[in-house]
C-alpha cells in the first residue's frame, strides 16, 4: 500500500494547477470585458461628438487647458530635443564627411517620429493625468450621478470636449514641437558648431516632402484620440475598476498615464511599419 502515500501530494498539485487555470481564465475574461467596455465607451463618445448639440464653451475651455497651457512644455522639450539631435547628428555625420545632411536628419527625425511621440507623451503627462483625476473625483463624489439626475448627458459635458480638444490640439502642438526642434538643431549646428546656414536649410528643402509632414500629423491625430480615450475612460470608471476614494483616483490616474504612453509607442510602431 506504499503507492497510496503520494496521492495527497498529487491532489494538492492538481488543485494548485486548477486554481492557476481558474485565475488565468478569470483574468482573461475580465480583460476582454474591459476591452469591450472601452470600445462601447468610445462608440458612445463618438456618437455624442457627431450629433448636436455641441458644447462650444466647454470645448474652448478644454482647448485652452490641453493646448495653450501645454505650449511652454512643448517649446522646452522641442528646443532641447532639436539641440541634442543637432549636436549628436553633427558629430556622427562629420565622421563620414556628410555633415551637410544635418538639416534633413534633424527635420525627418522630428517630423516623422520624435515630434509626434514626444509631444503626445508630454500631453499625456501634463493634461491627460489631470483630466483623469478631474473626472475621477467627479465620479467618486457622485457629481456624474447628479448630472444624470438633472437630465444632463455626462458624455456631452465631460467626455466629448476632452476628446475633440485632444484631436485638435495634439497635431498643433506637434507642429510647434517640430518647428522649435528644427531651430534648436539650427542653433547648435550653425551657431555653435559652425555649419553654413544655407546648407542646413537648403538640404532640408530637398529631402523633406509633404508626405513626411502628413505622416507626422496623421500620427499625432491618432495619438490625440488615444490620449483622450484612455484618460477619459479611466476617470469615468474610477469606482468600477480602481476602487473608490483617493486611492482609486490615484490608481486610475497612474493607469491612464502608463496605458496611454504604452499604446502611443505600440501604435507608433504599427503605423510606421504598416501604413507608411
Amino acid at each position: 500500500m506504499t503507492w497510496l502515500l503520494p496521492l495527497p501530494h498529487l491532489m494538492i498539485t492538481l488543485m494548485s494547477m486548477m486554481n492557476f487555470v481558474r485565475k488565468l481564465g478569470e483574468t482573461s475574461l475580465k480583460s476582454v470585458h474591459k476591452l469591450g467596455h472601452m470600445g462601447i465607451f468610445m462608440g458612445k463618445s463618438l456618437c455624442c461628438a457627431l450629433t448636436p448639440p455641441l458644447k462650444i464653451a466647454l470645448l474652448i475651455k478644454q482647448i485652452q487647458f490641453i493646448g495653450f497651457q501645454s505650449i511652454s512644455v512643448i517649446f522646452l522639450t522641442g528646443a532641447f530635443t532639436g539641440m541634442v539631435l543637432g549636436y549628436q547628428g553633427y558629430n556622427t555625420l562629420s565622421r563620414f564627411g556628410s555633415d551637410a545632411f544635418l538639416g534633413p536628419m534633424v527635420a525627418l527625425s522630428l517630423i516623422k517620429e520624435m515630434g509626434p511621440v514626444i509631444s503626445a507623451l508630454m500631453v499625456t503627462g501634463r493634461a491627460g493625468s489631470s483630466v483623469t483625476a478631474q473626472i475621477g473625483i467627479m465620479r467618486i463624489s457622485e457629481q456624474i450621478d447628479a448630472l444624470r439626475l438633472m437630465g444632463l448627458d455626462p458624455y456631452r459635458y465631460l467626455i466629448v470636449p476632452n476628446i475633440l480638444a485632444c484631436i485638435i490640439c495634439v497635431p498643433l502642438l506637434t507642429a510647434i514641437f517640430d518647428v522649435v526642434g528644427i531651430f534648436g538643431g539650427y542653433l547648435v549646428g550653425v551657431k555653435l558648431l559652425g555649419m553654413v546656414s544655407g546648407t542646413y536649410f537648403g538640404e532640408m528643402m530637398d529631402y523633406v516632402d509633404m508626405k513626411d509632414i502628413t505622416e507626422g500629423l496623421w500620427k499625432s491625430l491618432n495619438f490625440g484620440v488615444i490620449i483622450s480615450w484612455v484618460c477619459c475612460f479611466k476617470g469615468f470608471y474610477t469606482g468600477v475598476y480602481t476602487g473608490f476614494g483617493a486611492e482609486g483616483v490615484s490608481k486610475a490616474t497612474t493607469e491612464a498615464v502608463v496605458l496611454s504612453s504604452v499604446l502611443i509607442l505600440v501604435w507608433d510602431y504599427f503605423l510606421t511599419s504598416t501604413m507608411f
